[in-house]
């Protein structure tokens, strides 16, 4: 096993005496994930106006709803890319997989962004939708593993929490973008224009990253072969039982991570279609929780290095847990700009921290040699099976129950669920970390 670590590469190796990532180093790591959070928050946030270009129908909410499967449908094909992709990134590189990942998903957000509508080319439009978004979720599917594993790989071990959580930081700067995007049109369109194409102006604004993503990520230092110390992950090479219990637990977590991301994308379509306040406030509220979100995901990561893994992913935990339907009924009962802004603000800066303390872990306690595609596959499945649906889950149990609330009782759900397994996560902080807050147990647990 121990071979594994001293293998010979080709690639240019980032060295131990490298004491910090630099800029672009982790903009070439992350822009992926921006381009795919960019589009993802887009689309939702445009649901609408998307349903009505590729599937009209007479009743609005059927079209709402094929409009929200097309999005499902770019989860479908994430596991595929996760597996082909991650495993690629963990033979070949972390480079090269991430660029071949960054080019598909490129691709496939100018192919939707210059579909014609329904009424022009007919049933190939929504065909055509619905392909760009499967290609687009197989090229994501391998893209958060290994971008992931180079972030933790690059960054020296008492920075690894902070160098990681630009990954969940990145998706949230690419929601606020997009939430930019759309309040900014939302105020300078008329509602025929914005229905019309201004979707299309989002997106396309999206796919223009498509040149400089591919040059920052070509020019990439390897991390595959860089030597690295970890008690735990060597003891995780050597048990494979270790290992797929952070798996099992990761997927777990993940699964709360994203119905609690996805949900929180859906509050400009559900503050328009559901509260009925108005398209700037809608835009509004999800750009001012998003731009709380990327201080809470550096945050997040600076306290992991600072405190340990597991107490930071714990507490913030059940604080959010507490706080999720107190801020729901107040949104509901009131409609107020002061409810959706500083109550979801609120909400995000709070539920982000855990995540990102939970990402470092996770990929300092998987073996290196499966480290990529692992979280990627894991990642993939748990965003395919959860995230693909949440937001159409939540459209429905609106539909069915007339609760406005009914978002609030998905993510009181989800966040239950990702504390549980959060309170099995062993400690994999280094040890100066780790031995300033490690309780007796997490010890143990480490150790076993």
């Amino acid at each position: 096993m121990t071979r594994q670590f001293a293998r010979k590469t080709l690639e240019p190796v980032l060295v131990a005496a490298d004491e910090r990532l630099t800029s672009r180093a982790v903009l070439g790591a992350t822009i992926g994930n921006i381009l795919e959070f960019y589009d993802f928050g887009t689309y939702s946030f445009f649901a609408i106006q998307i349903g009505e270009a590729f599937f009209p129908t007479s009743d609005s909410f059927a079209s709402l709803m094929l409009s929200l499967a097309t999005f499902g449908a770019g989860f479908v094909t994430r596991p595929i890319g996760a597996i082909v992709l991650g495993s690629y990134s963990d033979r070949v590189g972390r480079r090269p997989a991430m660029t071949a990942s960054f080019a598909m998903m490129s691709a496939a957000i100018l192919v939707l962004a210059v579909t014609p509508s329904y009424e022009t080319i007919g049933i190939a439009a929504p065909l055509l939708a619905i392909f760009a978004r499967l290609v687009q979720g197989f090229a994501l599917g391998g893209e958060v593993g290994p971008t992931t594993a180079y972030l933790m790989e690059a960054a020296p071990a008492q920075a690894r929490g902070l160098a990681v959580s630009f990954q969940p930081a990145s998706q949230q700067v690419a929601a606020t973008a997009g939430a930019l995007v759309g309040e900014i049109l939302s105020l300078t369109m008329t509602t025929e224009a914005l229905n019309a194409y201004g979707w299309r102006i989002a997106l396309l604004l999206g796919a223009g990253m498509l040149p400089f993503g591919l040059w920052l990520r070509s020019a990439l230092s390897e991390t595959l072969q860089r030597p690295e110390a970890s008690a735990l992950l060597v003891q995780t090479v050597r048990r494979s039982p270790a290992a797929r219990r952070i798996m099992s637990l990761g997927f777990v977590i993940l699964a709360s991570c994203t119905i609690i991301t996805y949900v929180t994308q859906y509050m400009t379509t559900y503050a328009l279609n559901t509260l009925q306040v108005s398209a700037p406030l809608a835009f509004a509220t999800t750009l001012i929780s998003n731009t709380v979100g990327i201080a809470a995901a550096l945050l997040g990561g600076w306290l992991a290095d600072l405190a340990g893994r597991r107490h930071i992913m714990i507490w913030p935990q059940i604080a959010a847990l507490l706080m999720t339907y107190p801020v729901f009924l107040w949104i509901t009962e009131s409609r107020s700009a002061s409810a959706l802004l500083a109550g979801l603000g609120a909400l995000t800066l709070i539920g982000t921290i855990p995540y990102s303390a939970f990402y470092v872990s996770m990929a300092e306690g998987l073996p290196k040699n499966i480290r990529g595609g692992a979280f990627a596959t894991i990642y993939a499945f748990a965003i395919a099976i959860f995230g693909g649906t949440a937001q159409v889950v939540v459209t429905w149990l609106i539909h069915a129950t007339g609760n406005a609330l009914a978002p609030a009782w998905y993510m009181l759900v989800a966040s239950a669920a990702g504390l549980c397994a959060m309170l099995m996560m062993p400690e994999t902080a280094p040890p100066a970390t780790s031995e300033r807050t490690i309780t007796p147990a997490a010890t143990s647990t480490r150790s076993s």
